[in-house]
């Protein structure tokens, strides 16, 4: 695994703890695609972080800070590593707990996001797509984005996003409305 795009661009991360399935180089490079131009200052969270491979992908593409969030202390250890390989753990915050405990907090704290991803593990990514996306709306900025990386395809009752399909990784992406 290496950084893909940015001041960053090609080092390469420490490998991931045993149980942790980590992005894989072609979804992230993907995925960034997607995103387009995006990466221009804002903040970003990365929700069952493992390398923190994604946020720390966004720090390297211009985001100017990153809370990671991560249960695993073996995976919150890697993140900690990778940040320090890429130069960029000043800008970064690794918290070690439960992610849908840590968005509640940041939501009473206030806290807005310009981009969140959530990379849960896939037997609870689809039955637990609507809570965090209900707990996403609250902390994204207008015109912010969530992403949603999953083992099939989640029912997001009558949410207008983007899903798409690398092998057995399905990617949503949906965009909160600049009015609200």
């Amino acid at each position: 695994m290496r950084v893909i795009s940015g001041e960053a661009r090609g080092i390469r991360l420490a490998p991931p703890p045993r149980g942790v399935r980590p992005t894989s180089d072609r979804v992230r490079e993907s995925l960034f695609n997607a995103l387009g131009q995006f990466f221009e200052g804002g903040e970003v969270l990365d929700l069952y972080a493992g390398t923190g491979a994604l946020g720390i992908e966004a720090l390297s593409r211009g985001c100017d800070r990153a809370t990671f969030v991560e249960k695993n202390p073996r995976a919150a250890a890697t993140i900690r590593e990778n940040l320090r390989r890429t130069g960029l753990k000043e800008r970064a915050r690794v918290v070690v707990g439960d992610a849908v405990r840590e968005m509640e907090r940041l939501r009473r704290d206030g806290k807005v996001f310009n981009l969140i991803f959530a990379d849960p593990p896939y037997r609870i990514a689809a039955a637990g797509a609507e809570v965090l996306l209900g707990l996403a709306e609250a902390l994204l900025a207008p015109g912010g984005r969530f992403i949603l990386e999953s083992g099939e395809e989640p029912a997001l009752a009558e949410k207008k996003g983007e899903t798409r399909r690398y092998g057995g990784t399905f990617v949503t992406i949906l965009e909160r409305s600049e009015a609200k």
